[in-house]
């Protein structure tokens, strides 16, 4: 039941005791008089942002407080009609954890099942030795009648999906994989039924042996995981798979206190699910030892060396006590694999099988891509417009869920603010959030409290939110891969989904690889796009030289050609602004531009000489001097 601001005045008055910490509330719910109570007002309408001084559509404030009803214009009208019924989850006392040891299956897992029918064209490629045969039920699996069971009736699965029907068979039969699958095809469940098995079949089932004293805890799985996100989201599917199996399994990661996860550790731990840095530290204080791991997984094994995280798990793999290969299994899952991190993955791999289910690094056809040219002022206001026409998409009563990715933080908490402020309830999140408001974010955009997330990369790797109806890059990121990630929080588990992206000069280096992927994926590419793709390739190489003490005219010359965004390398030279006026004044243009282009000769031979990294691995082409561009 609510209370009140009158009710908790008086409760406050009968209880002398130190106040408790307040309930954590989206931005869109504070400050409000009633929770979506909104007016009208024709001329923000039209600009899509609140009028905080004219008198239309005011609303009243309420009793002890300065400010009326927030939100004015065009958001406030689609979201008025949403229910006031705050989520239960809210409440900053409950526990993750303890929530998802609950169990329970919700309307939502219910009826959000997988649409497997999306998966029969899918192609699968498989290489290696003596390749494990494929399954077709989970009965075909010596999982276990307890994993069985809740595969059935908890996590409410019919059958394996591609990456489950490949990938299960190979790590039953001990076998090191590395595999590649679209997102949102099931992956977690490919590691950690197996594995959970595994754990079953040792007998090592809470033994939880120890070493060098009774603090220090020797897990039989590791799974690691880029993000505090992903780590949780692991955890909290693999104690649905094992629950009433007697499988001890614990999360650890930065940003939440130490001490508790030290505490769930002594408890005794099966299979731990870890970061790699707060795993490095808990090594080093001796709490953890990977003597006795049988069971190594990578979960978007790419994303975390491409993080910077390698020498972190180079340090735990090859140089603390866990054993060889060949002595473990271990197991590589992404949804990208690009040339590189597969060299670099396979040190960690003994006589492996590669498993790819869809192309590697593809997104898949179940996604509706949209690439629309937009410039930065006028992003706002197509994703206003996005947002009402996602008005009649809802489900079981609740909004359309709507995962907008920006680039960076503090531009997410800017839109966060500009959304919340039109009437559109919204929520950010991103690294800078400690992880208890990371958690509440996402809480508040699953149960639809907040249907609109705004979101960084944080968010782009691996989490599961069902119902996402649709992703918007309002910016676009600087690679193909990540593009991939963002758009495959939509479209999960074989059902359709749709994304969006603002496109314009500065993401031209996109325009190649986001052609490629929207036809492998039969989608329309747009004939401006394809402009953009061919002088990328144009101006793929070349050094521009930009000379002026000021350089505005030069630059704004650079940026209209784009030379900057197709990967060109650009070097400044400063000259003196005495000299460059003298030069003005005194000499005809011709005889300057004569004198420039010889400075300009010079300097690319000293450059070459000189061994610069610039001139060795690029064709010096394009010389710009004062808005003149010269080949």
């Amino acid at each position: 039941m609510t209370m009140s601001w009158s009710d908790a005045v008086t409760e406050s008055t009968r209880k002398p005791t130190r106040q408790p910490r307040p309930s954590y509330v989206p931005p869109h719910l504070r400050h409000s008089g009633s929770s979506y109570g909104y007016g009208s007002s024709t001329e923000s309408a039209q600009y899509g942002f609140r009028s905080s001084y004219t008198g239309s559509g005011r609303q009243p404030g309420r009793a002890g407080t300065a400010r009326g009803g927030r939100g004015r214009g065009r958001g406030g009208r689609f979201w008025a009609q949403q229910p006031q019924n705050p989520s239960p989850d809210l409440n900053p006392s409950d526990n993750v954890s303890e929530k998802f040891d609950q169990l329970k299956v919700t309307e939502e897992d219910s009826n959000g099942g997988i649409n497997f029918d999306a998966y029969e064209d899918i192609p699968v490629e498989a290489s290696g030795a003596d390749i494990p045969p494929p399954v077709d039920t989970f009965h075909e699996i010596d999982l276990g009648e307890c994993l069985n069971h809740n595969i059935k009736t908890r996590c409410k699965y019919v059958k394996p999906t591609p990456i489950q029907r490949h990938a299960i068979p190979v790590v039953m039969a001990g076998r090191d994989l590395m595999a590649c699958a679209q997102t949102g095809s099931g992956k977690t469940a490919a590691f950690c039924l197996p594995i959970i098995s595994g754990v079953l079949n040792n007998n090592s089932v809470g033994r939880s042996p120890t070493r060098g004293g009774a603090h220090t805890v020797c897990p039989t799985a590791l799974i690691l995981s880029p993000t505090r996100e992903l780590a949780g989201q692991i955890h909290d599917e693999a104690k649905k798979f094992a629950y009433h199996s007697g499988v001890k399994i614990v999360v650890a990661y930065g940003g939440a206190p130490i001490s508790q996860q030290f505490r769930n550790l002594e408890r005794g731990v099966d299979i731990l699910v870890a970061t790699p840095g707060r795993l490095v530290d808990m090594i080093e204080r001796s709490r953890v030892s990977l003597r006795m791991i049988k069971y190594l997984a990578l979960d978007e094994a790419d994303r975390m060396l491409d993080m910077g995280f390698e020498p972190q798990i180079r340090r735990i793999v090859e140089q603390m006590d866990m054993p060889c290969p060949g002595a473990r299994q271990t197991l590589l899952f992404s949804a990208t694999f690009p040339n590189e991190i597969q060299r670099l993955a396979a040190d960690f791999l003994s006589n492996y099988i590669f498993l790819a289910v869809g192309r590697v690094g593809s997104s898949t056809d179940l996604i509706a891509q949209k690439i629309e040219f937009v410039e930065d002022m006028d992003k706002r206001s197509h994703l206003m417009d996005h947002l009402h026409s996602q008005q009649a998409n809802g489900s079981h009563g609740k909004p359309a869920l709507t995962l907008v990715f920006v680039e960076t933080k503090r531009g997410a908490d800017a839109l966060e603010n500009w959304l919340c402020m039109n009437g559109f309830p919204a929520i950010a999140i991103h690294g800078d959030k400690v992880q208890m408001e990371r958690e509440r974010a996402l809480r508040s955009f699953k149960c639809g409290s907040a249907p609109i997330l705004v979101a960084t990369d944080v968010a782009s790797r691996g989490l599961d939110i069902p119902h996402v109806a649709h992703v918007i890059n309002f910016d676009l990121p600087k690679g193909i891969d990540d593009y991939v990630h963002r758009i495959g929080r939509t479209g999960r588990a074989g059902n359709s989904g749709l994304a969006t992206a603002f496109f314009n000069d500065k993401n031209q280096p996109l325009a190649k690889g986001l052609i490629e992927l929207m036809q492998e994926s039969n989608q329309e590419v747009p004939s401006w796009l394809n402009e953009y793709a061919e002088g990328s390739q144009t101006y793929s190489s070349g050094v521009v030289v930009v000379v002026g003490a000021k350089g505005l005219v030069g630059l704004v010359a650079m940026t209209s050609v784009g030379l900057p965004n197709r990967g060109v390398r650009v070097i400044t030279v400063q000259a003196a602004m005495v000299m460059e006026i003298v030069l003005w004044a005194l000499l005809p243009l011709p005889i300057m531009m004569l004198l420039f282009h010889t400075a300009m000769e010079i300097m690319k031979l000293l450059l070459l000489v000189g061994g610069n990294r610039y001139a060795v691995h690029y064709t010096m082409k394009y010389y710009i001097l004062d808005g003149g561009i010269f080949t």
